[in-house]
């Protein structure tokens, strides 16, 4: 899962207000309407506004992904969805829907940028073979970035979920850390063998997310 950046929020309104400071004070003297400088503001405390009580805070990233270079961001998206499906379907563990892109995500009423849902098991004292196949499917979004792109912007609700099901599962931490680095280095190893597929299946995706506008 690629987290939504929750500090994005706050950046913006300050950079609106900066902007607006710095108009306030510079923009007569280079020229600009006190009529524009105002409209500006307003524009700018709306747009805010809307990003807040209708996107969650979220209205940057959904604009980021429609703009130019935007496809670019979602393909990172869809190739970090895409690690996670194809590690799922290897393992067997069913997989109840993937979102790619932030409009997706925030149709479904989630908060971020990219979704893998999973049916996760009733009982918390999995077995240690049931915890190597949640290591390797929950770690292969992070891996699928690090073979795709050298390195991974996502995975911490991920990285996260697993810490949750090792602490609840009663082995030592020594054992937790052991096994999710072994996990780690066997399915990146797996998509470097299987990248046209990674790809393939990454493109697939990034076909089927939605985008304002289209």
């Amino acid at each position: 899962m690629l987290d939504g950046d929750g500090s994005t929020s706050l950046l913006r309104a300050g950079l609106t207000v900066a902007a607006a400071t710095v108009l306030g004070l510079f923009g007569p003297l280079v020229g600009i309407s006190p009529a524009w400088i105002t409209v500006f503001v307003l524009v700018g405390l709306v747009a805010l506004s809307v990003d807040a009580a209708g996107w969650q805070g979220m209205g940057g990233h959904v604009l980021a992904e429609t703009l130019p270079g935007g496809k670019a961001r979602l393909r990172r998206i869809a190739v970090h969805e895409a690690g996670h499906l194809l590690i799922a379907e290897a393992e067997q563990l069913q997989v109840q829907r993937v979102m790619v892109g932030t409009l997706a995500c925030l149709k479904a009423g989630l908060r971020s940028s990219g979704a893998t849902e999973f049916t996760i098991p009733d009982s918390v004292r999995m077995s240690l073979e049931d915890l190597r196949r949640w290591s390797r499917v929950l770690q292969a979004g992070i891996a699928a970035e690090t073979v795709v792109y050298g390195a991974a912007r996502g995975g911490a609700d991920d990285r996260a979920l697993l810490g949750r099901l090792w602490g609840l599962s009663g082995h030592d931490v020594d054992t937790a850390q052991r096994e999710q680095r072994r996990a780690r280095r066997e399915i990146e190893q797996q998509l470097r063998q299987e990248r046209p597929s990674l790809e393939q299946r990454g493109d697939a995706l990034l076909e089927q997310a939605p985008r304002l506008g289209r």
